[in-house]
């Protein structure tokens, strides 16, 4: 599952047009809008990237939207990779360096974390 938040932005007298258009269209959620500034604050979700990449392209067609871009984005399947690289780092920390009775003073750095004396 892939969410993402986009920012559409349109002329303050197309507004309601074009909040129409995002709400019939079930490409997005609408989230927020302002009319004085015609900015749309939407909500794009997919199974992936190309999913959210062709929503975000088929909003960026509708009439009167002078364009559409994304902001977040969020993948859980990013999240996961990045979760297993950090607990993979975790485990490469020296267990001097996790030993409460080893004082930061007698540690000395030498350029890498697994360089150190004591």
């Amino acid at each position: 599952m892939n969410i993402s938040s986009a920012v559409v932005v349109t002329e303050p007298e197309h507004i309601k047009e074009v909040l129409k258009e995002l709400e019939d269209s079930g490409l997005c959620d609408v989230y927020f809008h302002d009319e004085k500034s015609g900015k749309i604050i939407i909500i794009i979700e997919g199974e992936d990237v190309n999913e959210e990449t062709f929503k975000l392209k088929q909003i960026q067609t509708l009439p009167h939207v002078l364009s559409a871009n994304m902001v977040y984005s969020y993948s859980e399947e990013e999240w996961q990779s990045a979760a297993e690289y950090l607990q993979k780092l975790s485990n490469d920390v020296p267990e001097i360096l996790n030993d409460e009775n080893v004082r930061a003073e007698d540690i000395v750095y030498k350029g890498h974390i697994k360089g150190y004396i004591s």
